[in-house]
C-alpha cells in the first residue's frame, strides 16, 4: 500500500445491501420518468439555466395572460406539463448530485491510492528484473504493457542547402 494513503474506508454487506437496494427502488420509481439522451442529443438541444429559468417564467406568464401573443403551433399545455415535470423532479436532482458526487469523489480517491501503490510496485518488480530476481521479468514483461512508451522518431536527414 502506498504510504500517502487517502482513504482507509470499508463497507459492509449490510451497508452495500441496503446502498443497492435503495438504488433499485430509486430506479423502479423513476422508471418511465427519466430519459437518457445521446452525447448528440444533448449536443444539440437549446438549454435553460438558472439565468434564463426567470425568462422562461416570464414567458409563461404572458402566454397565460397574452394567449392572443401566442403562436399557433405552440401547445401551451404541453408547454406547461414541461415546467411541472422540471419542478417536481429538480428538487430530486438537488438531493441525489450530492450523492453521486460523493459517491465518484470516493471511487476516484481509492483508485487514486490504489494506483499509486501499483506503480510502486511496478518500479520494483522493473528494478527486481533489472538484477534478475527469479520470476520478476515475467511480471515485469506483462505489467509493462500498459507503458507502451513513445515510438521511436527515425532521425530526419539534414537538409543540404
Amino acid at each position: 500500500m502506498a504510504s500517502d494513503n487517502r482513504i482507509s474506508l470499508e463497507i459492509t454487506a449490510a451497508q452495500k445491501t441496503a446502498i443497492v437496494d435503495a438504488v433499485m427502488a430509486l430506479k423502479a420509481a423513476l422508471n418511465g420518468i427519466t430519459i437518457n439522451l445521446t452525447a448528440e442529443e444533448k449536443q444539440s438541444l437549446p438549454r435553460i439555466s438558472d439565468n434564463t429559468l426567470a425568462f422562461d417564467e416570464k414567458c409563461a406568464a404572458y402566454m397565460a395572460s397574452r394567449a392572443d401573443l401566442v403562436p399557433s403551433f405552440l401547445d401551451t399545455a404541453e408547454m406547461a406539463k414541461d415546467r411541472k415535470l422540471v419542478a417536481d423532479l429538480l428538487p430530486c436532482l438537488r438531493e441525489i448530485a450530492p450523492i453521486c458526487e460523493g459517491l465518484e469523489d470516493t471511487i476516484m480517491l481509492a483508485n487514486s491510492d490504489n494506483y499509486v501503490g501499483d506503480l510502486a510496485f511496478y518500479q520494483n518488480v522493473r528494478q527486481a528484473a533489472k538484477r534478475g530476481v527469479s520470476g520478476a521479468d515475467t511480471i515485469y514483461n506483462d505489467l509493462k504493457t500498459r507503458f507502451p512508451g513513445r515510438p521511436k522518431k527515425e532521425p530526419t536527414p539534414p537538409v543540404n542547402p
